[in-house]
């Protein structure tokens, strides 16, 4: 059994990576200012209710619990938030992590699994993407995980530190039973908004662009189930515990669907309309964005089981159905 401890362990990515966890036998201590998580997410170890940026709050964690391991989910993740905060994103994206390095090293912690993203790449010049290439993000948020990924990098030179940044693509999805899911608020994420506007319960959906070069003009999306996500960050664990080093690894699943296909298959699953209207491009947004999963297959043994857009949106329905009561 190891002691892990999930920094943003309240959210929904973390949550179920302490599921998933615990359902192995290891030990999650959730670490969590509850500032985007939630305390009923918190269901599978020990809770300590801390803030990333408090030395103390870090190092009562760090002496209480003995954690082996470290994995890092508490970053602020709005796109459009962090061009109109972006001091508020590189205070706790990137002021956090080197908070948190800090802890580590005066714990003698030295393994960690960042949460980083696809945004490091900007809009790519080749699809599928693979790790090899050229990192230009084009918002604050995409800058400081970028950030991160370098300081890590330094400190890995040193030997401080054995890390796995995990590039994710579009996570969704749910846990099957409808136990945990997506609650961010406000919700920027197109399956919860087009469950949403099928239950009747939001606004129409807004299409930003029906002109790209992609399939039926809308753009493509590399959706992960949050299940095969947090697979990933386990079998990414076990590989840091005895690679030396650092490592950036896509993870997704190498095919897309576009804005329009999700809405049809949130239509085929829920039975309900799916009410958009067009709008135009907004800045930034890549035509298509997919994971060439090369490396994750090959590093990490990395093949996803639940990643089929209706197997997402069926668990995404049953969750939210139960938290709306529709």
């Amino acid at each position: 059994m190891a002691t892990i401890l999930v920094v943003g362990g309240a959210g929904y990515i973390g949550s179920h990576v302490c599921r998933a966890l615990a359902g192995r036998g290891d030990r999650p201590i959730v670490f969590d200012n509850l500032s985007s998580g939630h305390a009923h997410a918190v269901k599978w170890g020990a809770f300590e209710r801390g803030d990333i940026l408090s030395a103390s709050d870090l190092d009562r964690a760090f002496t209480r619990h003995r954690p082996d391991a470290v994995m890092h989910f508490a970053a602020n993740i709005e796109v459009g938030e962090s061009q109109k905060h972006p001091l508020k994103y590189w205070n706790n994206n990137v002021g956090g992590v080197i908070a948190l390095l800090n802890a580590m090293k005066r714990a003698s912690v030295k393994p960690l699994v960042f949460s980083s993203t696809c945004a490091v790449y900007g809009v790519p010049e080749l699809v599928p993407i693979t790790e090899n290439e050229k990192c230009a993000p084009v918002s604050v948020y995409g800058r400081t995980k970028r950030a991160v990924e370098i300081l890590l990098g330094d400190i890995a030179s040193t030997n401080d530190v054995r890390f796995a940044a995990l590039r994710y693509f579009n996570a969704a999805g749910a846990s099957p039973d409808g136990d945990i899911g997506e609650e961010h608020c406000p919700e920027t994420h197109l399956i919860p908004n087009a469950l949403k506007a099928a239950a009747g319960l939001g606004d129409e959906m807004k299409l930003f662009g029906t002109d790209y070069k992609t399939r039926d003009g809308t753009c493509v999306r590399d959706y992960i189930h949050v299940l095969d996500l947090a697979a990933a960050h386990l079998a990414a664990l076990d590989r840091i515990q005895v690679d030396e080093g650092g490592y950036f690894c896509n993870i997704g699943t190498g095919k897309g669907a576009s804005v329009l296909e999700v809405l049809s298959a949130v239509e085929r699953v829920t039975g309900r309309a799916v009410p958009y209207r067009n709008h135009g491009r907004r800045a930034g947004d890549a035509p298509e964005l997919l994971a060439d999963n090369s490396f994750a297959r090959e590093w990490l043994g990395f093949r996803p089981q639940f990643s089929d857009i209706e197997t997402i949106i069926g668990d995404a329905w049953l969750f939210h159905r139960q938290a709306w009561r529709v």
